[in-house]
C-alpha cells in the first residue's frame, strides 16, 4: 500500500502512526485510481500529518483537497 510504504521508507513514524495513516488512506482511496495517482494521495496524507493533523477525521478531511486548497 502506497501510505505504508512512504510512511515506513521516511522511518520517522511509529507503527501506531502507520495504522492511522493507513487507516486515512483506505478511506480516501478511489477504485480505479492508477499508482501515482495513490502515490500522491499517500504523500498528501503524510504531509496534513506532518503538519500537524493528527486526528484521524481532521486528517481524512484536509486530506480529500489537493495541498494548498
Amino acid at each position: 500500500m502506497p501510505v505504508r510504504r512512504t510512511a515506513e521508507a521516511v522511518g520517522i513514524f511509529n507503527s501506531s502512526e502507520v495504522a492511522l495513516l493507513g487507516r486515512v488512506f483506505d478511506r480516501l482511496k478511489v477504485d480505479g485510481q492508477s499508482e501515482q495517482q495513490r502515490e500522491v494521495l499517500a504523500s498528501r496524507i503524510i504531509a496534513n500529518y506532518m503538519a500537524g493533523v493528527v486526528d484521524e477525521e481532521e486528517l481524512l478531511s484536509a486530506s480529500i483537497q489537493p495541498l494548498g486548497r
